[in-house]
């Protein structure tokens, strides 16, 4: 059975960092996308926005346009874990983040195994 599961979440100032893991179980990191994904409860009319993934075989990665320059997206095969590094957050970046395993895209209908999520909020 394929599962993953975040951690990391919490509390951050604005223009702090926040490291969040995504440990896979149940499959290797090379057969499988990693995608990393937003959504706040707060915003009941927003979609999930997915905000970065990385390719199963060779670990390219894509950022969207959110993401790109305070975010990264990194992974450890020895952990199996997929690691997403958030720098300079802002008040707009508070939702709750989910990592997931399917094809290679942003598009959350692309993925099938999806973590529970974990909180995390910028104060100003």
């Amino acid at each position: 059975q394929w599962l993953v599961a975040e951690s990391g979440g919490g509390l951050v100032q604005s223009g702090g960092s926040l490291k969040l893991s995504c440990g896979a179980s149940g499959f290797n990191l090379d057969r499988s996308a990693i995608g990393w994904f937003r959504q706040d409860p707060g915003k009941p009319g927003k979609e999930r926005e997915g905000v970065a993934c990385i390719r199963g075989n060779d670990g390219t990665t894509y950022y969207a346009d959110s993401a790109k320059g305070r975010f990264a997206i990194s992974r450890d095969n020895a952990k199996n874990t997929v690691f997403f590094r958030m720098n300079d957050l802002k008040p707009e970046d508070t939702a709750v983040y989910y990592c997931a395993a399917g094809r290679y895209t942003t598009s959350p209908q692309g993925y099938k195994y999806w973590g529970q999520g974990t909180q995390v909020t910028v104060s100003s």
